[in-house]
């Protein structure tokens, strides 16, 4: 089965970029994510973190 995917993925011309851009997007919506949380406030941290035990 592996060999029957791997033989028509090679013959696809330009396959070999979607690799690379899939890694670039996990990358910097991870690097966003964490620049986010370093520069969130404080306070709305804590604020969101009370949100679900409010009732």
């Amino acid at each position: 089965m592996l060999k029957f995917i791997k033989h028509h993925m090679t013959s696809i011309e330009g396959i070999e970029i979607y690799p690379i851009i899939s890694l670039l997007i996990f990358f910097g919506f991870f690097v966003m994510l964490f620049w986010w949380v370093l520069k969130s406030k404080k306070t709305y941290i804590d604020k969101v973190s009370q949100l679900p035990l409010d009732n």
